[in-house]
């Protein structure tokens, strides 16, 4: 059993290679082999979002707080609210991040590739016309 306390991991800002706006991640688990699990608490600030992005094993999110944005490449965009969970599958290209005047906090769970060791495959950056575009 390892315990890890709380303050004893320091929040980290977001790097901004795979960021827009100003995002901090919190460290819940990267778990030892054989677990593949990898979490983090992750601070949207208002408008802040990832880049497109895949995962090789999918991805779950869990919103905490404030309203959110996320979609998936070709469908519409949609509105994320405290409680709600998103399964995203393996390979889906998507991006997620806060409202344009609201900011969000949501939980990220996924699992690393055992072969590559790679949760997380990033792409381009999510232009600003994308993310403020209506409400599907």
């Amino acid at each position: 059993m390892e315990l890890m306390r709380a303050g004893s991991r320091p929040t980290k800002r977001a790097p901004e290679a795979y960021f827009t706006g100003e995002v901090y991640q919190d460290p819940v688990i990267e778990a030892p082999a054989p677990a593949q699990l990898r979490s983090l608490v992750v601070h949207f600030m208002p408008g802040a979002r990832t880049h497109w992005h895949t995962h090789p094993r999918g991805q779950t999110l869990h919103v905490l707080s404030g309203v959110g944005r996320f979609q998936t490449d070709g469908e519409a965009l949609v509105e994320l609210r405290p409680g709600d969970t998103v399964w995203i599958p393996p390979g889906e290209r998507h991006w997620h991040g806060a409202a344009p005047g609201t900011a969000m906090v949501h939980i990220a769970m996924q699992e690393a590739d055992p072969e590559t060791g790679s949760a997380v495959t990033w792409q381009e950056a999510v232009d600003d016309e994308t993310a403020s575009a209506e409400l599907g």
